[in-house]
């Protein structure tokens, strides 16, 4: 897998960071790249939950540096750590900067396919 093929939607699965290990979210995960070919992403979350990031990609690991506006409009920030299992798949875990350090968030993609016909 290249940088260039990692642009493209993902439907997103996950799990909180905290001692349950069970699937407690889901949403898209949009990834691009700027013009320095850097990794942009944009998460939205349970339909609700909007967080933005920048990243790179090597050996198949990409990695992330996410943030997003929580309660009481308070900045949330933290890491996603992904290992990109084909050019579809992306298997990942996380951490946020005051979440709880005994846990890892987990969260899997699959690569969203346009079914859309071109005129």
């Amino acid at each position: 897998m290249t940088l260039q093929d990692l642009p493209g939607s993902y439907s997103i699965q996950g799990s909180n960071q905290n001692e349950i290990n069970t699937m407690t979210y889901q949403g898209i995960l949009t990834l691009s790249l700027d013009e320095n070919n850097r990794i942009l992403a944009h998460w939205i979350i349970n339909n609700e939950q909007e967080q933005v990031g920048y990243g790179f990609f090597k050996d198949a690991i990409l990695v992330i540096n996410f943030k997003y506006k929580g309660e009481n409009n308070k900045t949330y920030k933290g890491v996603a750590v992904y290992r990109c299992l084909t050019n579809n798949v992306l298997d990942g875990f996380w951490s946020e900067k005051h979440g709880n350090p005994l846990y890892l968030g987990t969260e899997r993609g699959m690569r969203i396919e346009s079914n859309e016909l071109l005129h």
